[in-house]
């Protein structure tokens, strides 16, 4: 009898979780399930070995539809609900892919990419999908928004952490795996070369080097960036910061 009280139990608190009720949502809205985003070993497992979560999201805002009404192109308003939804997913636990937007949106995920990649240049902001979340493919604008942070803005490792939604490690591993790149570019090695030296994929080196031939053309001198440390924060500042954040 308590085997199946607790059997019971279990499958009505996985129906409640996956299945909320929708009498309580707005209009435009929609429940969503996608991967937990503390699911960081998901990566090569399959979607019914990974961790999940229902969240809830602003699909069509009145606001939308208003701005509509009045002119602004529908391309505009998906760029928006394409980094409106990724904030809500991520604020409730979750972490979204392009393929889940395109499929809510009803546009491709080359479309939602394109939309994506615009929005954090236009923002010099790190939407918290997948792709950067979990460090999951070709995601060269989040790797070029978290350098910029650190090296030319003098941003803190944990104010650019908690920012582009990273971990204070994997910070730490794109500043050590960019000043790598940037040493062996300075020393006159091709990407094939830079590749086996520093035991990685030629695109990923080809994604080092397009930054770093940004900043040269730019006027950046390269040698003040490899002698640079990237600052941070005493725990004091820390704790201070967070605060700060919080209030805003």
């Amino acid at each position: 009898m308590r085997t199946r009280q607790v059997l019971s139990s279990t499958i009505i608190s996985m129906v409640n979780k996956f299945y909320p009720e929708t009498s309580h949502l707005k209009q435009g809205q929609t429940p969503w399930v996608t991967t937990d985003k503390n699911a960081t070993k998901s990566y090569g497992k399959k979607i019914n070995q990974t961790p999940l979560v229902s969240v809830i999201l602003d699909l069509v805002r009145a606001e939308d539809i208003q701005e509509r009404k009045d002119g602004k192109k529908l391309r505009d308003i998906k760029k928006e609900a394409v980094a409106r939804m990724l904030k809500q997913s991520y604020k409730q636990g979750g972490c979204m892919t392009s393929v889940e937007l395109a499929i809510l949106l009803k546009i491709s995920p080359p479309t939602v990419g394109k939309y994506i990649k615009e929005w954090e240049l236009e923002h010099n902001e790190v939407l918290p999908r997948r792709g950067s979340i979990h460090d999951m493919g070709p995601t060269l604008t989040h790797k070029k928004i978290i350098i910029e942070k650190l090296f030319i803005k003098k941003l803190s490792v944990q104010q650019v952490s908690r920012e582009t939604y990273h971990s204070f490690q994997a910070i730490q591993r794109y500043i050590s795996k960019f000043k790598q790149v940037l040493i062996c570019y300075k020393k006159g090695m091709n990407i094939n070369e830079i590749a086996k030296v520093i035991g990685n994929t030629p695109r990923l080196i080809k994604e080092y080097e397009a930054i770093i031939l940004e900043y040269k053309d730019r006027g950046f001198v390269l040698e003040q960036i490899i002698n640079t440390d990237a600052k941070v924060d005493s725990q004091y500042e820390t704790i201070v910061n967070d605060l700060n954040s919080q209030k805003n």
